[in-house]
C-alpha cells in the first residue's frame, strides 16, 4: 500500500485501484477538537479537488477535498457517531472515504510521505 498526500492536508492510501482518504495528523492538530463530520455517499463521482467532505471542529468548519477523481465506495460510518477518531487516530480509524481511483496518474501530482513531512516542516 502506498501513502500519498496533498497540500490542502488529505492522505490517501491506495491499494490497487482502491484508495482510503482522511486528514493528515497536522491538519486535524491544527483544526482542534473535531464535533462533526459529513462524508460522501457510497456511489457519488468525484473529480480531483473536488470538495467531497467537511469537518467542524470548536475553532472553525473546514472542506475536504478529494485527492483523485473516482467513485465513493463508502464513507465512514464510524465518523458520525465517534467524530472525535479524526483527532485520536487521523491517519487510520478515522478516515472519510473509500473511493475507486479512475485514473491513477493523479497520485504522482502528490506528495509522498518525506515531501509531506517537508511541507508541513516549512509552514
Amino acid at each position: 500500500m502506498s501513502r500519498y498526500f496533498t497540500e490542502d492536508h488529505e492522505w490517501i492510501d491506495v491499494d490497487g485501484d482502491t484508495g482510503t482518504v482522511g486528514i493528515s495528523d497536522y491538519a486535524q492538530s491544527q483544526l482542534g477538537d473535531i464535533v462533526f463530520v459529513e462524508v460522501p455517499d457510497a456511489g457519488r463521482s468525484l473529480s480531483k479537488g473536488d470538495e467531497a467532505a467537511v469537518v467542524e471542529s470548536v475553532k472553525a468548519a473546514s472542506d475536504v477535498y478529494s485527492p483523485v477523481s473516482g467513485n465513493v465506495l463508502e464513507g465512514n460510518p464510524a465518523l458520525t457517531d465517534e467524530p472525535a477518531l479524526v483527532n485520536s487516530d487521523p491517519e487510520g480509524e478515522g478516515w472519510f472515504f473509500k473511493i475507486t481511483l479512475s485514473d491513477a496518474s493523479e497520485l504522482d501530482a502528490l506528495m509522498d510521505e518525506t515531501a509531506y513531512a517537508a511541507f508541513v516542516a516549512k509552514l
